[in-house]
């Protein structure tokens, strides 16, 4: 079963997330605070959150710094902030999706059982297992990257966008393509998307994320990767 913690402090929002998740056989736990939130994140390890940013003893943005610590699991925003920056800045510090309030339930469970599948994503075939460059390694197998000896943690939305560039080197992925492969229809136009995770995952991986050297931008056209 597919355990989702609520973490809102909205008591008749979190009634209603209960009874139309738990109708659709998903299990539900909630806490009202950031600390709670964390606490329970780490002992219950859910199949994904659903975060809002305006809690009552922390910032939503710190929760997600927490979670991400020592998790990769799914972590959708819903908040009523729909600027811009706040969008990039809950990306920026780990989130995979970001819901605006007001939304209707059935685009919330739509983007929830998207952020379940990239999880769950298989692994590629075989054939291509581990790709290996002078500075870091991708198991393609186990989901693993290494660097400098060390493993590189990676959000399952950083992770699908590096899979899908690794297993078409050189080829330029197209943005449209990209956003529908990672992030669905409805997210076609969210180019800044691309913009925030390409940054972080060059933070990751790259020597010099200023000029990378693997994951490159052809600038309004997509982004390619160069083994």
């Amino acid at each position: 079963m597919i355990k989702v913690l609520v973490v809102e402090d909205d008591a008749r929002l979190v009634r209603a997330l209960k009874i139309n998740l738990e109708a659709r056989k998903f299990e539900v736990e909630s806490a009202s605070d950031g600390h709670t939130a964390l606490r329970l994140a780490a002992a219950r390890k859910p199949s994904v959150i659903l975060l809002d940013l305006g809690l009552p003893d922390m910032d939503g943005i710190d929760v997600i710094k927490g979670v991400r610590e020592t998790s990769g699991v799914p972590v959708l925003v819903l908040s009523a902030r729909h600027t811009s920056e706040e969008k990039i800045r809950a990306l920026d510090a780990g989130a995979d999706d970001y819901v605006t309030k007001p939304f209707s339930m059935e685009e919330l469970l739509a983007r929830l059982r998207a952020a379940v599948r990239r999880r769950e994503a298989p692994a590629p075939a075989d054939e291509i297992a581990t790709v290996t460059t002078e500075d870091f390694t991708v198991d393609l197998v186990a989901k693993k990257v290494v660097r400098n000896d060390r493993s590189v943690r990676l959000t399952p939305t950083e992770w699908h966008l590096l899979e899908i560039l690794i297993t078409h080197p050189g080829r330029l992925m197209s943005q449209q393509r990209l956003l529908l492969d990672v992030w669905g229809p409805t997210y076609s136009d969210n180019t800044n998307y691309l913009r925030v995770y390409m940054a972080q995952l060059r933070r990751k991986l790259e020597a010099d994320p200023s000029h990378p050297r693997y994951l490159i931008t052809e600038p309004g056209m997509g982004y390619r990767f160069e083994g």
